[in-house]
């Protein structure tokens, strides 16, 4: 049996706004992002998706809410979708962290495994824990369409992760996911398939009954 997740990275935030690193720092979603969580919510409300879950992080909080009440589900938190914690990154640009320790930023970009931000969680211990809370999902949603919001950096390395691509080249992989766009992949044992990567929500058309069959 498959399973479908549509992953979503969450609204803009303020320090999105800004290009900072927001990692595990709990940071409100702007005006933007609000409208974004509703284009999610009338998208789901035709989606035929079969149960919500998300990052413990009000941001991804605030988006999946709207789309859980659209569907008249309770998303699931789950503590393993947060984002990475970026350490010495954490609320910075790149150009500031460039300015203070230009190595530091060129290792980084070269490999984020091997050149982690000081203090930050490695790719590979983040992909442990996303990929293992994806699959968990899967499992227990064999058949099902689930809608997971979490976050641009955990998602790029999970997608890496399950795709068999090394976690600590994500940021070439993956340049970026967009705030309440929809990346889909298929679960089913060991394998995973990549169905759509970083669609804008309000161009996804609700599948038939006979499509949502054909992926149980």
């Amino acid at each position: 049996m498959t399973a479908r997740l549509l992953l979503v990275r969450h609204g803009e935030t303020e320090w999105h706004a800004e290009n900072r690193y927001a990692g595990v720092s709990d940071v409100a979603l702007t005006g933007k992002g609000l409208a974004q969580a509703a284009a999610l919510a009338s998208w789901a409300a035709a989606s035929g998706v079969d149960a919500i879950a998300c990052s413990p992080l009000s941001r991804a909080r605030l988006t999946a809410g709207p789309a859980a009440a659209a569907l008249g589900l309770e998303p699931e938190v789950v503590e393993e979708l947060r984002e990475v914690d970026f350490g010495w990154g954490e609320g910075r640009t790149i150009e500031e962290m460039g300015r203070e320790d230009p190595g530091a930023v060129r290792r980084f970009r070269e490999d984020a495994e091997t050149g982690a931000f000081p203090g930050s969680e490695p790719p590979s211990a983040a992909a442990v824990r996303a990929t293992g809370a994806l699959r968990s999902l899967a499992r227990r949603h064999e058949g099902r369409r689930v809608l997971v919001v979490a976050h641009n950096t955990l998602l790029r390395i999970a997608l890496c992760d399950l795709l068999g691509l090394p976690v600590g080249r994500y940021r070439r992989i993956f340049p970026r996911l967009d705030n309440g766009a929809l990346t889909e992949i298929e679960i089913s044992g060991d394998d995973t398939a990549l169905r759509a990567l970083n669609v804008p929500a309000h161009t996804v058309p609700a599948p038939t009954p006979s499509s949502h069959d054909a992926g149980n």
